[in-house]
């Protein structure tokens, strides 16, 4: 058997791995594929550094299918270059409990490095690990020890580009130069509705260009010596993402699908299985064969990755005896440990005797004293930093000028900001954060809803939390956005009443290391709660706690977040002169709160105690489940309005008199 030919039979064993899968499953997508599967055996095959022993190995490359769609063909390659994924749960593509979920996850699928499905996703994602890569390499890089040098590639398809997204993560790529990004582009011409001339005419390569990016092609995908020389001549480039664009054929070999939107979202079929499987000469009626010598040839990508990695290892042995210091911050950056005593400005960082300050401006001062002890706490914003107060102050600006810059500068791309900020995270080696508006959480939501869904460690910053924002108007003023970061499960939202409240609120946020967190910060400068006469502010690890009460079996708990805890607290105090007993609760976070044991929860909020007050500047729904039936949601069921922010709370009700009037209502009803 000639090379040629026992290259193809490789390829149509991932090939027909995939259809198989997704006939047995009688779900999936099998068109992507048929037409990827040269792509993906030559990248594989010959270029990609990877491990199937340790997954987890820094200095791997990063292999991203951003058409998650296609699962099937990165599962039969993760089976056949030997990860922990045999062929019983190859059979059990899409059912319950299996490790080959319909579109990949990250933490399920040993060797996926990200959840990918949701198009643009992983594009962006890519980019993130590049710019990790980047910065580590700038960072512990010498000229005699590359211990940080590999590359990231993706599968991108049509539906991909289409997407906004990457449009935003592309334009960042290519200002920032990223020339170990290397994504190849499945051009096959078809989408779901049919061919993409009816939606998607632009010259893609011409785009990418004006990008900043090295446009390789179009060149036949299905051709393996012009895979190879596109892929060599992308690593050759070194100042420049490129993005190879492959003419593939989507469901390539099916007599009767081939090149048609049918191919694209339904199994084949059992007779078109059959035909395919003639009109690509494979030989094996039985699924999920793999002919003895194409595992043999996939298999020894372990020894080779062994072999790897083990050089690596003595490479890093090597560094550590040259540079001790730099291998063990490296080491402890890669690890996401916090190092000891990383905390120990933030207890005393703010005191009651201080002026009024907002949240915002908390934030930044806690941020930029955990930069000097957390050497990998590194993000940005979207061009809102002097807004946000995200800054980390003579830490440098990531960029062409210093690859080793802490502070990122997304621009105005809330979307690709989020997604990068992902993939930095999913990369390793970094913890990172964004910054923007709390209404720009809109914008946001996909990939703040995949880094729930992926356990990871980000953090989001959302700044202008609420109608104080003022004169900017509705259209700047979040009213929803809270309960839609409460929406999303595994998800931890905080929003701090003052300076020490955010203090510990990133304490919380920098010790989480399964699951992303959200910091809400105020515009309007806030009093700076005195916790010699209330409780401490380390109680926010508990989500919520009772911060000052007049009794210890008092007539009405009002609860509130944010700047609403000021007004909570000093409508309590007014009613104990007029005779009503109030307990005062801060709840800068129902998921915590919600994940304490019960009889802390029946503490704070004693069911016995039915008269209970909420207020918070957002929406009143939700707030039911803690002031219950009996109880009042005071927020702002519509939109906000253009004017100082002191008078849109008037205006809206949320005020202290507003508090004590429902108080007073409730009050004699409770007491009957």
């Amino acid at each position: 058997m000639s090379s040629s030919e026992f290259e193809e039979l490789c390829a149509n064993t991932i090939r027909f791995l995939a259809v198989d899968m997704v006939q047995q499953a009688n779900s999936g997508h099998p068109g992507a594929p048929l037409g990827m599967a040269k792509m993906a055996h030559v990248l594989w095959d010959r270029f990609l550094k990877h491990n199937p022993d340790d997954p987890k190995w820094p200095d791997r490359d990063r292999f991203i299918l951003s058409a998650g769609h296609a699962s099937a063909l990165l599962y039969a390659l993760l089976h056949l270059t030997g990860y922990d994924l045999p062929l019983d749960e190859i059979k059990q593509f899409r059912q319950w409990g299996s490790k080959t979920p319909g579109h990949p996850e990250y933490g399920v699928t040993p060797g996926v490095e990200a959840t990918t499905g949701p198009l643009g996703q992983g594009f962006t994602n890519g980019v993130g690990m590049a710019i990790t890569e980047k910065w580590l390499a700038d960072h512990y890089n010498r000229p005699d020890h590359e211990i940080i040098n590999h590359y990231t590639y993706a599968l991108v398809s049509d539906g991909d580009l289409m997407e906004g997204i990457t449009s935003e993560a592309a334009s960042l790529a290519g200002t920032l130069r990223l020339g170990k990004l290397i994504y190849l582009y499945d051009d096959n011409d078809i989408s779901i509705e049919g061919s993409t001339d009816i939606s998607f005419t632009e010259d893609v390569g011409q785009r990418f260009q004006a990008y900043g990016w090295q446009v390789i092609g179009p060149i036949d995908g299905l051709d393996s010596s012009s895979i190879d020389e596109a892929i060599k001549t992308a690593q050759a480039e070194k100042t420049r993402p490129s993005l190879i664009v492959c003419r593939t054929t989507i469901g390539y070999g099916s007599p009767n699908k081939a090149g048609k939107a049918s191919a694209h979202g339904e199994p084949l079929g059992e007779e078109e299985v059959r035909l395919t499987k003639e009109h690509l000469a494979w030989p094996h009626n039985q699924p999920f064969t793999v002919p003895a010598d194409v595992g043999a040839h996939f298999a020894r990508a372990r020894e080779r990755g062994v072999k790897r990695q083990g050089e690596w290892q003595s490479q890093l042995e090597a560094y550590r005896q040259s540079y001790p210091d730099e291998s063990g911050q490296l080491e402890a950056d890669l690890s996401g440990e916090l190092p000891p005593g990383w905390d120990e400005e933030l207890t005393a960082m703010f005191k009651a005797t201080d002026k009024p300050v907002s949240t915002r401006e908390a934030s930044g001062k806690v941020m930029n004293a955990i930069i000097r002890k957390v050497h990998p706490f590194m993000g940005g914003s979207a061009d809102l930093a002097p807004s946000t107060k995200t800054a980390l102050t003579d830490y440098g600006d990531y960029g062409v000028a210093d690859y080793g810059g802490h502070n990122m500068h997304f621009g105005i791309r809330e979307h690709a900001m989020g997604a990068v900020a992902n993939g930095m995270s999913l990369h390793g080696g970094v913890i990172p954060y964004t910054g923007t508006f709390l209404v720009f959480y809109d914008y946001m939501r996909p990939p703040v809803r995949l880094a729930s869904l992926m356990g990871i460690r980000v953090i989001y910053i959302f700044s202008h939390d609420s109608v104080g924002l003022g004169e900017d108007g509705p259209t700047h003023q979040p009213i929803e956005q809270l309960m839609g970061l409460r929406g999303v499960p595994g998800l931890v939202t905080l929003r701090p009443a003052d300076a020490t409240e955010t203090a510990a609120a990133w304490k919380v946020a920098m010790e989480r290391r399964r699951g992303p967190t959200v910091l809400v910060t105020s515009r309007q400068n806030l009093t700076i709660l005195d916790r010699t006469e209330l409780a401490p502010a380390g109680e926010v690890e508990r989500g919520a706690y009772t911060l000052w009460q007049a009794a210890a079996s008092p007539d009405v708990i009002i609860i509130g977040t944010g700047t609403e805890v000021h007004i909570a607290l000093e409508a309590g105090k007014l009613l104990e002169g007029k005779g009503v007993k109030a307990r005062v609760v801060s709840m800068p976070s129902w998921e915590l709160f919600d994940a304490q044991p019960a009889g802390y929860r029946t503490e704070v909020l004693p069911p016995e105690i039915r008269v209970r007050i909420s207020v918070e500047a957002g929406t009143p729904l939700g707030w039911e489940r803690y002031v219950g039936l009996d109880g009042v949601a005071i927020g702002i069921p519509r939109f906000g309005a253009s004017a100082p922010g002191s008078t849109v709370y008037e205006e809206l009700g949320l005020t202290v008199q507003h508090v004590m009037d429902e108080a007073l209502k409730l009050v004699p009803r409770g007491k009957q």
